[in-house]
């Protein structure tokens, strides 16, 4: 069939239909158009990505640094239901797909940090949770620093402030110590103070005036002139340098006994005074304890015996080394009595710490 024109009459006139079912069908062809067109909203309940929920956070110290390559562990109430993430370089972490109205904790641990726990997290499906206060103190067993110094460490300081002490700020004064509590020397500590003090300059002045006086009191008998007073140099020097060697290192280390003199400084006169004159025969071991100061007499005596070596035939024997010997005991207690009660306020220091602590009680 021909038809010219496209319009409701010649829809009619061809199709043979009235105008009224071609408006009928029109109008249901728009609507299934428009029913077509329209989107259909997405079934929450046919979708389980849209409906899981999610976890993140960012864990940091209580510095607010971030921590990375923490573990993170998504915990539910069954214990097959848990997850583990690492941490990011920036400290972050995820958990996708959580299960919303599941209580959950969120546990955090770090090497060197105290593990961290979470409340309860209960989320609702599609819910973005953001996980606050995940900060990790450092653990206690790590906390814990010990600030200070190793024992050996304070003696080695205590050396250094002692070979600053001098009377008049001259003369050494460095075998005395004014804190009652100073650490146990090392043996090579020992060794250290003993040959500080042999070859300090006024050590050598004061050899020069001993070997003066003997050589004008014409002892040793090494006899007279240049040659005499240099034998008397070297045997004072000598005996000065066998006597603290032995006396201040030697057994001092073998026994483990103090060489120095711990200067009292409070209690009565009568008290200072026995504390003093006791020193060479007691002294304070390595360990604390008051014991019988072998080393100091030891000392003595070993280098009045040896002396016997380089003493003219005059000056040798039993009796004068045991008369020797007493000679060095007695000046040992004459110094250690003068040190109690005059050198204190005329010893001074390049620490502040000795230049200006005063001894209580006085």
């Amino acid at each position: 069939m021909l038809c010219g024109r496209v319009n409701l009459w010649a829809v009619h006139r061809c199709a043979g239909l009235s105008v009224r079912s071609i408006r009928i069908r029109l109008l249901t062809l728009v609507a299934v158009a428009l029913l077509t067109a329209v989107p259909v909203p997405a079934q929450n309940a046919g979708t389980p990505g849209a409906q899981g929920a999610k976890i993140v956070g960012t864990v940091t110290d209580v510095n607010d640094n971030t921590v990375p390559g923490a573990t993170v562990l998504l915990q539910g109430p069954v214990p097959n239901d848990r997850r583990t993430v690492t941490t990011s370089n920036n400290g972050a972490f995820e958990f996708h797909d959580v299960k919303p109205g599941v209580p959950y904790h969120v546990s955090i641990t770090a090497k060197g940090f105290a593990q961290w726990t979470s409340p309860v997290v209960t989320l609702t499906p599609g819910e973005y949770k953001i996980l606050p206060g995940s900060k990790l103190r450092i653990a206690q067993a790590q906390s814990t620093i010990t600030v200070g110094l190793s024992s050996a460490e304070v003696a080695t300081e205590e050396v250094k402030i002692a070979e600053s002490q001098r009377v008049f700020g001259i003369i050494p004064n460095f075998y005395v110590v004014y804190d009652k509590n100073a650490a146990p020397l090392t043996p090579k500590l020992k060794f250290r103070l003993a040959l500080r003090v042999s070859y300090d300059p006024v050590t050598f002045a004061g050899i020069a005036i001993l070997a003066a006086a003997d050589h004008a009191g014409d002892k040793p008998n090494y006899g007279q002139g240049a040659q005499g007073y240099a034998k008397r140099f070297g045997a004072t020097a000598l005996d000065g340098f066998t006597n603290i060697m032995i006396g201040g290192a030697i057994l001092p280390s073998l026994l483990h006994q103090d060489p120095r003199y711990f200067y009292q400084g409070t209690g009565t006169a009568k008290s200072r005074t026995l504390h003093a004159l006791s020193y060479p025969f007691a002294c304070k071991g390595d360990n604390g304890k008051r014991q019988p100061n072998y080393s100091s007499l030891g000392g003595d005596l070993a280098a009045a015996a040896l002396a016997n070596a380089y003493y003219p035939p005059s000056d040798r024997g039993v009796g004068i080394t045991f008369q020797n010997f007493a000679i060095s005991t007695g000046s040992r207690m004459a110094a250690t009595l003068v040190q109690e009660f005059v050198l204190r306020k005329l010893t001074k220091s390049k620490n502040p710490k000795v230049a200006t602590a005063q001894p209580s009680g006085r």
